[in-house]
């Protein structure tokens, strides 16, 4: 069962809509995201959604971490320590560079792919082991990879952008609710 959905981003308005904050994006999408009540602690902000929320009979909890993505372990770690929730009912919420845009995927565990967020969360979880829902930004086709992450969606991806993130959200929705089956239909899916 997940418990715990971290969406890694960067704060501040000049990353607001770059393809590394596409989790936190993602989070305007969450069919309960209207009724999300946000609170400041853990050095991020965080929900406790009610019992059922994900199809589970405990609470879920999102949580935005505002330490910036390279750091972005340090509030996860703190506020599973605080609700007792373990690295298997976590599920990080990430930008992935070898996903196309439009593409989505969801597994447990994995390697880091050169990724500062999970490098974070591994390194204050000590392990590897929880769930990764991947957003596909896709892998520039020249050019330096960190400009592309840190860089806004192009002109093609933007009209397509709400479409995809709708989509993605309603797939790790479900894959909260039932990880197991959905790991298994979910490791890639192309939603445009």
């Amino acid at each position: 069962m997940i418990r715990l959905i971290a969406l890694l981003g960067n704060p501040g308005t000049e990353y607001r809509r770059t393809r590394h904050n596409a989790a936190w994006l993602l989070a305007d999408h969450f069919s309960f995201s209207g009724g999300l009540s946000w609170q400041e602690k853990f050095r991020g902000r965080w929900a406790a959604l009610s019992p059922g929320a994900a199809g589970g009979d405990g609470k879920l909890f999102l949580l935005m971490p505002q330490t910036f993505m390279n750091l972005s372990g340090e509030c996860v770690r703190d506020l599973m320590g605080f609700f007792k929730i373990l690295p298997s009912e976590l599920a990080a919420v990430h930008d992935e560079v070898e996903l196309p845009f439009g593409t989505a995927g969801f597994r447990f565990g994995g390697g880091l792919g050169g990724h500062n967020g999970l490098r974070s969360l591994q390194k204050n979880l000590a392990t590897a082991d929880f769930y990764r829902f991947r957003i596909g930004i896709g892998r520039p086709a020249r050019g330096d990879v960190s400009s592309h992450v840190l860089g806004k969606f192009s002109p093609e991806e933007e009209p397509l952008l709400e479409y995809f993130l709708g989509k993605a959200a309603g797939i790790l929705e479900e894959c909260v609710r039932d990880p197991e089956p959905a790991e298994k239909k979910y490791k890639k899916a192309l939603i445009l």
